[in-house]
């Protein structure tokens, strides 16, 4: 019996973006509630779109506290 590939691929999880008062990027399963101190960034997808746009978008991976820090406005 052939197995239906169409179907298989729909079976791989939505995910989004989610990201922190840091300004911290991450990743989780949209089937799921967000976790506390992390809000929706608005992007979804597979999570090989998710993690390609993360690469796009944080280019500077210190937290947001760090970089003011070291920018002399803490």
């Amino acid at each position: 019996m052939a197995v239906d590939q169409a179907s298989t691929e729909t079976d791989e999880p939505t995910f989004l973006v989610v990201l922190n008062d840091e300004l911290q990027y991450s990743i989780w399963r949209a089937d799921a509630e967000v976790p506390a101190g992390w809000r929706s960034e608005g992007t979804t997808g597979s999570k090989d779109e998710c993690l390609a746009h993360i690469d796009e978008v944080w280019t500077d991976m210190r937290p947001l506290s760090l970089r003011r820090q070291m920018d002399g406005q803490s």
